[in-house]
């Protein structure tokens, strides 16, 4: 089985040279670049191919924000996981915005890191608890402090609602069907849907129109 390849852009040398020694003692993951700003990045990107980036949101020149918008105008398919000591709202919703797939906290255990990572890497989306909280708060804002929706706004039924926030939460396809009592396939139909009529790509877009349009209700 061929490994995930990593690359960790963070400012603290001995943070990455820590993590990047943890996470090369698995047999599925191989840290292949680790790097201290956006700039350096950028090199580094071109020369490497990775399956998933591991972004601080702090550092010098380019921050991990700026930094993740450029990734993924230019490499769409390399997935992005925020790494951070900051649980702040704002900067969880603006990496979001901003393409990553993922938020973990510094703080978190191996294990959840690694189960992130791997996450990301088939394509799915993770968050930790705080980031989650945050992003459900925002989908979960009462009619009456949500902004008039705009007109050119594609109606979603009431499952496909329902099917988005549970994306939101990070449920999988299968956790969705039993929240919901419904088929796998029939969840993989309205994600598909989802899709298609928001004409957008991937998870991380399904959770960036949701917040923007402010569409779920409680």
């Amino acid at each position: 089985m061929s490994k995930i390849k990593v690359i960790i852009t963070d400012d603290h040398k001995m943070f990455r040279e820590g993590i990047k020694n943890i996470l090369n003692d698995r047999d599925d993951i191989e840290v292949i670049a680790e790097v201290g700003s956006g700039e350096e990045l950028m090199e580094k990107i071109s020369k490497n191919s990775a399956h998933v980036i591991l972004m601080d949101i702090h550092m010098p020149g380019i921050n991990g924000i700026e930094t993740t918008k450029i990734i993924k105008k230019k490499y769409p398919n390399i997935s992005i996981l925020t790494l951070s000591t900051s649980d702040d709202d704002s900067y969880i919703i603006q990496m979001v915005n901003a393409g990553a797939k993922g938020y973990v906290l510094k703080s978190t255990g191996i294990e959840e890191l690694v189960t992130a990572i791997k996450t990301l890497a088939k394509g799915d989306s993770y968050f930790c608890k705080e980031a989650s909280n945050t992003i459900l708060a925002q989908l979960n804002k009462p009619k009456n402090e949500k902004s008039h929706k705009s007109q050119n706004i594609t109606p979603l039924s009431d499952r496909e609602i329902e099917v988005l926030k549970l994306i939101a939460e990070g449920l999988t396809n299968k956790e969705i069907g039993e929240r919901l009592f419904i088929s796998v396939r029939t969840v993989d139909t309205h994600r598909r849907n989802l899709h298609q009529k928001l004409d957008i790509k991937n998870t991380a877009g399904l959770m960036n129109y949701a917040i923007k349009n402010k569409l779920l209700d409680i």
